[in-house]
């Protein structure tokens, strides 16, 4: 038997407490990323979430471009090597947030383990919007002896001038070997930094913050990497890379406050290169 709908004053405030309860929960919840990487990459360069001052960078960084050229897609888990504040990370954790996996490697206050930094810039940015960056992931490594996830376990690794950190420090065959081990056959390593003019050598200019293309591709090869592109998405031709300061003369840092601001705001961010390696496979 078929119970009549009765709609007392109590069933109507009910019914609308529900609806309204439905509504919010549905608010809260992410849309799913449309199908397709271009589609996908559009939406998450569109995104709400992004910082004003990051979004202001893609005219310089290229994003769009350069993941492309990496062929990140929607689907992979991707490691990313020392995002710091997060620029990168504001559009690869969303990408990859249905069907994927994103993993931020930091150095680790004590060395290896998981990264313990929750006052860090990038743990903030992803505790304070959990609908985009909740599946995100971070972990902690030990400079000395990089380890990055189990051999094998990612399908891209990605790093954004972050090598001549690096170069300095004199860890960077640690770390590209550590990029190799962790990365699956056939898998990507993509590496964006700034690049020194053609025939410069490593310790004339490594100070500055510039490295010279050839030493970042044996870096990788040495490691057992095999390059298969090049490509020019984040060249600055109006970089002389001639700075009192070296790299962090120009923006984002004007390492020299309000001395010749203008001048460094019209060259724009640096020189840099654009390399993707791949792992072979065996």
């Amino acid at each position: 038997m078929k119970h009549p709908l009765i709609f007392g004053a109590g069933a109507a405030l009910l019914l609308t407490v529900g609806m309204a309860a439905s509504a919010i929960g549905q608010a809260q919840q992410a849309k799913p990323m449309p199908s397709g990487s271009t589609s996908q990459l559009d939406t998450v360069i569109a995104g709400s979430w992004r910082e004003p001052a990051n979004r202001a960078r893609d005219v310089y960084r290229h994003p769009k471009a350069t993941l492309q050229f990496f062929g990140i897609e929607s689907d992979q888990t991707v490691v990313e090597i020392n995002p710091s504040a997060g620029w990168y990370s504001e559009l690869l954790a969303p990408l990859l947030r249905d069907n994927g996996h994103y993993i931020a490697a930091e150095p680790a206050p004590s060395g290896g383990g998981e990264a313990k930094r929750d006052d860090s810039k990038l743990h903030k940015k992803f505790a304070a919007d959990p609908i985009e960056y909740g599946k995100a992931k971070v972990i902690g490594y030990d400079p000395k002896a990089p380890v990055f996830g189990a051999p094998g376990s990612a399908d891209a690794v990605l790093t954004f001038r972050n090598v001549h950190n690096w170069a300095e420090a004199g860890t960077a065959p640690a770390m590209f070997k550590a990029f190799f081990a962790v990365l699956r056959s056939g898998g990507t390593l993509g590496v964006v930094d700034h690049r020194a003019a053609p025939g410069a050598k490593l310790d004339a200019v490594k100070a500055s913050g510039y490295l010279p293309t050839d030493y970042v591709i044996k870096l990788a090869t040495d490691a057992g990497f095999k390059l298969v592109g090049q490509s020019e998405i984040n060249a600055n031709p109006k970089d002389d890379r001639d700075h009192p300061k070296g790299v962090w003369t120009l923006p984002p840092t004007l390492a020299l406050g309000d001395q010749d601001r203008a001048k460094y705001l019209a060259i724009g961010e640096s020189d840099r290169m654009t390399l993707r390696f791949v792992k072979p496979a065996h």
